[in-house]
């Protein structure tokens, strides 16, 4: 048995890091780390792999979160997001409203209108999909596609959208305004869409839906952000089967931008209110596993959902704090407001790292993979970045 005793030695250390630079981690050699090791030596593994495989920046992207439309075919056992027609905190924004929002942030030096909505409302709600209909609309991602062009046009803010599990299709028409899109696969197992669990009455998180919609964007070339849920009953297992799964569509594709390690924090509302969250070495954990599996991915922890260990994550191998919005709240977890900024660049600075803004879409994709990018967001993206890709000094 491991225990708090079992440290790892540089030497090792660097041995690990110059293997899983040049040849991707298999499963079982993950497997074997966790029996060998504590957390806090995974942890030193994993912040030595970020200090070798990328730079000395941890960014996060200024932001206003655009809370669209909060109806939802599906029914999540530990989600708040969705609501219902009576109920009074119901968002479906106006054109009009979203542009508010929008000008807004750009007055606060926001770069980024991250757009949410439900999982295709329209096909529960026959009230909505008439709203849509006299919005000259048919679906909700038709409107998330004019929101986006509207914003574009009007603000020069970046969209990206989560609208769930997207087609081919809905998924072309959105590259179109969207600099990049974000699906969360939040686990590769099915168990947990079984009886009695999470996913049961959420047919959208089916894992095979959600790889589809991320292999979708690999063959559209979407620069697209995915990420796990730890704590919602996935085993320790499951976990690295489902950051293989993220590796291997980004192999294939390299389409992945970044990948968000996002802690359940139980809502008391819900049916998981009484459920425990994950405990802080194992999420630290997870963190430091999704670096040590994908080396040059962008990994992410939500700053918002665990305030107090800032430093802990810097050490576990983040290289980015996502999202923060000087405006609005976090929808998705409004029991969690977001941090200053300034206390996130404190935090990173005291820990050696620089802190820089980025846009929606990461600089890999504006210097090296420039197919990823259409030609008319170009002109709104220019504005922003300089010459590494990050926002200019003088927006941050």
């Amino acid at each position: 048995m491991k225990s708090q005793l079992d440290g790892i030695n540089r030497s090792t250390i660097n041995d690990i890091v110059q293997n899983v630079q040049n040849f991707p981690i298999s499963k079982d050699e993950v497997l074997e780390l966790i029996e060998k090791y504590d957390t806090i030596s995974l942890g030193m593994l994993a912040k030595t792999i970020r200090d070798e495989c990328k730079n000395d920046l941890i960014t996060y992207s200024r932001k206003v979160f655009i809370n669209l439309i909060n109806l939802c075919r599906d029914t999540c056992s530990y989600c708040t997001y969705k609501k219902e027609l009576s109920d009074s905190d119901l968002s479906i924004l106006t054109k009009e409203q979203a542009l508010h929002i929008a000008s807004q942030g750009k007055r606060l030096k926001c770069t980024e209108a991250l757009i949410v909505t439900g999982e295709r409302p329209e096909q529960k709600y026959p009230e909505y999909r008439e709203w849509l209909r006299k919005n000259d609309c048919s679906t909700t991602i038709e409107y998330v596609d004019q929101i986006s062009n509207l914003i574009l046009e009007e603000t020069g803010l970046l969209p990206h959208t989560n609208a769930g599990t997207l087609n081919y299709d809905e998924l072309s028409l959105l590259k179109k305004t969207n600099v990049s899109l974000g699906c969360m696969l939040e686990t590769s197992s099915e168990r947990l869409g079984g009886k009695n669990m999470p996913h049961e009455y959420a047919p959208s998180k089916n894992p095979r839906a959600r790889t589809r919609a991320l292999e979708n964007a690999g063959k559209l070339k979407i620069p697209i952000t995915t990420g796990l849920l730890i704590g919602i009953g996935e085993t320790l297992e499951e976990i690295v089967d489902s950051l293989i799964l993220i590796r291997e569509i980004n192999q294939k594709y390299a389409n992945i931008q970044e990948v968000i390690m996002q802690n359940h924090v139980p809502k008391y509302n819900t049916k998981m209110g009484s459920f425990m969250p994950p405990t802080q070495d194992l999420f630290l954990l997870t963190v430091s596993l999704a670096r040590i599996i994908m080396p040059h991915m962008n990994i992410q922890v939500p700053p918002n959902l665990s305030p107090n260990y800032y430093s802990t994550y810097i050490n576990s191998g983040i290289n980015d704090w996502g999202g923060i919005s000087p405006l609005t709240i976090d929808f998705v977890n409004p029991e969690s407001p977001w941090p200053d900024i300034k206390d996130v660049k404190q935090a990173t600075q005291n820990a050696g790292y620089n802190f820089r803004g980025r846009l929606a879409i990461y600089p890999e994709f504006l210097l090296n993979k420039r197919e990823f990018v259409p030609n008319k967001l170009w002109n709104y993206i220019t504005p922003l970045s300089d010459s590494s890709g990050l926002v200019k000094e003088e927006l941050s």
